[in-house]
């Protein structure tokens, strides 16, 4: 068991460095929560004003609304939506903890770098999901949750159509037919917005269990027309499918979206390359006017063959959106959703006598990614 060496735990939080992002990783709500397991909070001047937080709500909670500078100076413990900057990164005082969503399964050198400033950081996104102890801690689901609903208004709003049937004095305007792929937490919930906003949704996933939860929620399940039921894997399981197998999948996914007016991809792997969902062929079959949502645009890549963050118009008229922070866009209770999986974190690690960590621990072990070492950066 390695353990810092300050008498408290003090948990601070300062405004987000990324201009687009409008979460804070700490709420008026999560203070008072912290207060009962005697952690105290400090919050930059002004970080939750995005969330419609006001430094009045933290201060009649409890918490000490300070400068930027004051939060490094009296913080042990910090919480960040995205991972800190290099300018955070040199102003985190050496042998404090950080937590968040870090990306430390594709930046090794971001890890080394926590490393050398003597930090010790939990990576959020390496939190062992299976555990029911980690349920409340889940940053990755909660988040998931907003991005999907935000994604199907954002879907609704973009059309040029109505999402529901419209009886109108000129005439019956059908409801719109929309697309999920990727149906994990995301798409499930983005079914279920436009499901109850009107529209005709289907839904798809390489998985097999995920016909059931589509259809669950009222919507139908992709008919590819393929059969790839022969050679069962070992168990009972689904085995993993050809090359071939796998290209044929692709090409009825593509072949099928061209039916749809609007296509949700969901499909996103937090510091890891998301799949590709729909190729430039699948795009190109889509009518003119027709809107796509890819949630898991970034720098990596996206679902959607050609997408980046932010907005694009393809040759034939297809709007292609890539919204890797949709959950920004709402951001008062995404920021108290993310701000309860933080603060349950912290909890766990908080002790009497500060932090400590046990490598012993299936939780500890995945999340504890820099600081390792007993003696190193201060935590002894």
């Amino acid at each position: 068991m390695v353990q810092q060496e300050h008498g408290s735990v003090t948990y601070g939080v300062i405004k987000e460095s990324n201009q687009q992002e409008s979460r804070v990783a700490l709420t008026p709500e999560i203070v008072t929560r912290l207060k009962k397991s005697n952690i105290a909070c400090v919050i930059e001047q002004g970080a939750g004003d995005a969330s419609q937080f006001s430094d009045d709500q933290y201060e009649k909670v409890g918490a000490t609304v300070v400068s930027r500078d004051e939060v490094f100076r009296r913080a042990n413990v910090f919480g960040f939506i995205n991972r800190p900057q290099d300018a955070d990164l040199a102003a985190l005082p050496r042998g404090s903890w950080v937590v968040g969503m870090l990306g430390s399964f594709n930046d090794p050198n971001y890890v080394k770098r926590l490393d050398q400033a003597g930090l010790t950081a939990l990576a959020m996104e390496k939190l062992p999901r299976q555990l029911s102890s980690a349920q409340s801690m889940d940053e990755m689901t909660s988040q998931n949750s907003v991005m999907g609903y935000k994604a199907a208004l954002l879907a609704a709003d973009s059309y040029g159509s109505f999402f529901p049937m419209m009886t109108t004095a000129a005439g019956t305007i059908r409801p719109a037919k929309v697309l999920v792929l990727g149906t994990g937490i995301a798409g499930l919930q983005a079914i279920g917005t436009a499901k109850r906003l009107g529209a005709i949704v289907t839904g798809y996933d390489v998985r097999p269990a995920s016909q059931q939860e589509v259809e669950s929620l009222g919507a139908k399940f992709l008919d590819l027309g393929l059969d790839f039921s022969k050679g069962q894997g070992e168990g009972g399981y689904a085995r993993q499918l050809t090359p071939d197998e796998q290209a044929q999948q692709q090409a009825a996914v593509d072949s099928k979206a061209a039916a749809f007016d609007v296509v949700i991809t969901t499909a996103k792997v937090p510091g890891r390359r998301p799949p590709m969902l729909l190729t430039k062929a699948g795009v190109d079959g889509l009518h003119r006017g027709a809107v796509i949502i890819d949630c898991a645009s970034s720098e990596l890549g996206g679902n959607v063959e050609g997408s980046q963050p932010g907005k694009t118009v393809t040759d034939n008229g297809v709007t292609i959106f890539g919204t890797p922070d949709s959950a920004s866009g709402v951001a008062t209770t995404a920021s108290n959703l993310a701000a309860r999986n933080l603060a349950d974190v912290v909890s766990h690690f908080a002790s009497a006598g500060g932090m400590k960590f046990d490598l012993s621990l299936e939780l500890d072990d995945a999340l504890v990614v820099s600081g390792r070492k007993e003696g190193d950066g201060g935590n002894e």
